[in-house]
């Protein structure tokens, strides 16, 4: 019996995916599952890219704007969420498409990894920042280098989300991260097509430069300023990118100016890691970014 066909598509930020996910879904009746770490968080509208209602030309999303910036979400999270989602789009006779930047939340679908929730170890979370406080998130980047050398090559030097993640899991189980997921995986239960978007590399940043600045343009300073008196618990998707740049800005750490070019080249950096991250997914079907949304639906019609 075939497997139901799931459409991914990824690809860097500011690379074209949500106009063309929204056109594809307006042509073969489909619903959209975000794979964005940014977009799953309420109030984060700015700085994550999250489509507004105009944009969404009235194909439902699934997976955006549902988690509290001060809540915990783990990828085992994500996937448990997105599969229920895909299942109901599915259910309602309809093409599931898969939508974002996020390669771990694309591979835990795709790959059908299984992440086992770990117990949240305050005490130990502590201790690696009163390190990173004392001697830089760098030791912590080395220290999981020590302990997950393969993980940490599609780990940023300043991703210190994910560097957390790497040690917790070690504290916690005494295995590494690639051990489980080595370990760990299940049955794939649907037809995974992933696409990915690729453009040349200055026009690429063009386009983030410029998108930053609309941002900015746009209300992120003010975005930030809310989250951050809304919230009693400090978010920790405050570490975002774009978010924790404008929060240095207000406390102080860096000048307007700084930190939007800062956000910049974060975003540039970010970009070039994302592309290295897909181009390891020997299944993904690459799409020129710079042809005619048209064009690249024909292509991922075809398959």
């Amino acid at each position: 019996m075939d497997k139901p066909k799931v459409i991914v598509i990824c690809g860097p930020t500011a690379s074209g995916k949500t106009a063309l996910s929204i056109e594809l879904a307006k042509q073969i009746d489909g619903q959209i599952v975000s794979a964005d770490s940014m977009q799953i968080y309420k109030d984060m509208d700015i700085g994550s890219a999250k489509p507004t209602i105009e944009e969404m030309c009235g194909i439902k999303h699934y997976m955006i704007d549902f988690v509290l910036p001060d809540s915990r979400y783990s990828v085992a999270d994500y996937q448990r969420q997105a599969t229920i989602s895909i299942e109901e789009i599915l259910k309602n006779g309809k093409t599931p498409i898969v939508v974002g930047g996020t390669g771990l939340y694309v591979d835990s679908l795709i790959y059908g990894i299984k992440y086992n929730e770990i117990e949240f170890d305050e005490e130990y979370r502590e201790k690696l920042e009163n390190i990173v406080k004392k001697e830089g998130l760098d030791k912590l980047y080395e220290m999981a280098v020590q302990i997950d050398y393969e993980a940490m090559q599609k780990i940023s030097k300043n991703d210190k989300k994910r560097i957390l993640r790497v040690l917790e899991i070690y504290h916690q189980t005494r295995k590494t991260k690639t051990q489980q997921e080595a370990e760990s995986k299940e049955e794939i239960k649907y037809d995974y097509k992933v696409f990915a978007i690729n453009m040349d590399r200055e026009i690429l940043y063009d386009r983030i430069n410029r998108r930053v600045d609309i941002m900015i343009s746009q209300g992120l300073i003010e975005e930030v300023q809310n989250i951050l008196k809304k919230y009693n618990t400090y978010p920790t998707a405050m570490q975002a990118l774009g978010y924790k740049e404008i929060r240095q800005y207000l406390e102080g750490e860096l000048t307007k100016q700084e930190a939007i070019e800062k956000i910049k080249q974060e975003t540039r950096r970010y970009a070039k890691r994302q592309l290295t991250w897909f181009r390891k997914n020997k299944q993904t079907v690459w799409l020129d970014g710079l042809q005619s949304k048209q064009n690249n639906i024909d292509i991922i019609l075809s398959y």
